[in-house]
């Protein structure tokens, strides 16, 4: 009977040791997919939208009801952080969004549109189309 608690005992401090190694490994983990995200987050791409008249609530609901809000984006360089800043200036809800203004930074550093600006859309090639078309629709 003792010697069938001494093994109980010595199987529990086994799983406890186990559980706790098993917890390091898990967390070493987890801080590996932290940095990973981090990684992903180099391209800073911040909107700026105006909104047409009456609609600034349904407009700056991707900004969590801001008018302005940065967004962290994967991009592998400044080159295809710029493309993405580009891409952004999409606006497909031509009766809610008049217009917006995206400026982008990779690492830290910011970044200019190809006409040397700090507002990427004026490279979007559908601006005219896209921007100012609250009262056509």
């Amino acid at each position: 009977m003792v010697w069938s608690a001494a093994m109980n005992i010595k199987h529990a401090l086994s799983a406890v040791i186990f559980l706790s190694g098993l917890s390091m490994v898990l967390a070493s983990v987890d801080v590996g997919v932290e940095l990973a995200q981090a990684d992903e987050g180099d391209c800073a791409i911040t909107y700026t939208r105006t909104a047409c008249p009456g609609q600034e609530a349904e407009s700056y609901k991707k900004c969590d009801g801001k008018q302005t809000c940065t967004k962290n984006v994967a991009a592998s360089s400044a080159e295809k952080c710029q493309e993405a800043a580009v891409q952004a200036c999409a606006n497909d809800r031509l009766t809610v969004t008049a217009s917006k203004v995206i400026s982008a930074s990779y690492k830290g550093k910011a970044l200019k549109s190809k006409a040397g600006k700090d507002d990427m859309c004026l490279d979007y090639a559908k601006r005219d189309t896209e921007f100012n078309q609250c009262a056509k629709k």
